[in-house]
């Protein structure tokens, strides 16, 4: 006998799940998803550091580190039989999915300090001042949506700074706001499952979101034509929060499932505690299905970025450490500029470990996501952005080619040289969206270098 083809939805209707549907369809689906030849969505996760990515902190010993000046071509290296540079080393497990990117130049944005949107934008933003365009996690999470379009958290040298908005943008002139408190990001995410003071604050704003939004739709009434528009903005703004709590109620009984134990991290003043938390909180947040698209911003944008990492038992800020890198015959600053960076790539690590831990189709949720660390700062404290070192990890379910490679571009305007546009691209390609021209030109540059993806990325 012939068996009828098999589909989620005739598994899932079989089933006939009661009460328990709201945590178990979720899970069942990944479980079962690959059995009708089917996908879910390339999940990303964005690390952008502030402070500039030396290329050499990047490089692995056994590799020859060529000086930028000096490339004359494109040059790809196995990572086979090197030893990963101290940065790297957390993620050592992970060397088959990691793909080291160097030479690639960004100088269509400000360089300086920082680039802030302008590293996940393409394009001059002016210190925030002159958002362009959407970032490129904002396009990724707005063509697969969960019920957040993005999320995005992070740490400033601010300790009592509760938001910023300094990294992603969802559109020309909009800047998406940084969440830097971990206890206040919980209860935006699990507040609805939380107990105790989140719950309520949870409860609480959706009570003031409902109030606040029939106030401005009474004003509106009394308003002229350029006022509306204003007030649109607003409206919008708290409608979609609306929708959002909405949204996590019906989900609550899922959401129990992966939500963070609210541990002492959360309210922590050390800025290692709520970068942790951060990542936790990211983490949670793909395996929850609440988004598709993570963002976490360490110390991005000025003066962001002069945060000290006292946690990791440092003395100094990263300003400071910035300025010391340019130093050679005073080792420390490399070496807590390392230090630094391991950390990240600590918790990197481990949330590449909890994807890998949930099942999804005929693999796991590791499978299909994309791990890109980078920094808004280039190569340098003082940056030029002639060259933006890059860490790709995973495959996105094979649309990245496997990693285990260092890719090395040529010099600034040489043959084989590529822009951070074409990298954008890549990653758009990666999510499913066939775009080629991501972000702003450098003048100074033949426009091929900016278009479409990195071949050498790219399945």
């Amino acid at each position: 006998m012939k068996r009828s083809p098999f589909t989620r939805r005739k598994f899932l209707n079989r089933l006939s799940l009661g009460a328990s549907a709201p945590i178990l369809t979720p899970l069942l689906d990944r479980v079962v998803l690959g059995a009708e030849g089917k996908t879910a969505p390339t999940r990303f996760l964005f690390v952008v550091e502030g402070n500039s990515v030396p290329p050499l902190q990047v490089c692995p010993e056994g590799i020859p580190f060529v000086e930028r000046e000096k490339r004359n071509g494109f040059v790809e290296h196995s990572l086979d039989g090197t030893t990963l540079p101290t940065a790297l080393k957390p993620v050592e497990e992970f060397r088959d999915q990691l793909t080291i990117v160097q030479g690639l130049s960004g100088r269509m944005c400000s360089g300086g300090h920082s680039s802030d949107h302008g590293a996940l934008g393409a394009y001059h933003a002016n210190q925030g001042r002159n958002i362009q365009a959407p970032t490129v996690d904002a396009v990724l999470g707005q063509a697969h949506s969960g019920i957040f379009e993005n999320v995005v958290l992070g740490i400033s040298s601010d300790g009592n700074k509760v938001v910023d908005f300094n990294c992603s943008a969802s559109a020309r002139g909009r800047s998406i706001a940084t969440i830097c408190h971990p206890d206040v990001a919980y209860t935006r995410l699990f507040g609805s499952v939380a107990e105790g003071e989140a719950r309520a604050s949870f409860k609480a704003r959706r009570n003031l979101l409902d109030y606040m939004s029939n106030d401005i739709k009474r004003a509106r009434k009394e308003l002229g034509s350029v006022e509306k528009e204003k007030m649109d903005l607003y409206l919008t703004s708290f409608e979609t929060l609306d929708r959002t709590s909405k949204r996590l109620i019906e989900e609550r009984d899922a959401l129990k499932k992966v939500v963070p134990d609210l541990t002492d991290k959360y309210s922590s003043k050390v800025e290692t505690d709520r970068l942790d938390a951060h990542f936790e909180l990211a983490t949670a947040s793909l395996i929850g299905g609440l988004t598709n698209v993570a963002t976490i911003s360490s110390g991005v944008g000025f003066p962001n970025f002069a945060v000290t990492f006292s946690g990791l038992g440092i003395t100094e800020n990263k300003h400071r450490i910035g300025h010391a890198l340019y130093l050679e015959d005073d080792r420390q600053g490399w070496e807590w500029s390392e230090q630094i960076r391991a950390y990240h790539f600590e918790l990197i690590a481990r949330t590449m470990k909890r994807l890998r831990s949930m099942p999804e189709g005929n693999g796991t949720m590791l499978d299909n996501t994309v791990v890109v660390y980078l920094s808004d700062g280039a190569e340098t404290h003082h940056s030029r952005c002639f060259e933006w070192p890059y860490v790709v990890l995973g495959t996105g379910n094979g649309r990245i080619k496997p990693g285990g490679r260092y890719l090395q571009y040529g010099d600034y305007g040489a043959d084989g040289h590529r822009t951070i546009n074409a990298m954008h691209n890549t990653l758009l390609h990666a999510g499913g969206i066939a775009r080629d021209d991501f972000g702003h030109l450098d003048p100074n540059l033949d426009e091929s270098m900016h278009r479409g993806p990195l071949s050498e990325m790219i399945s």
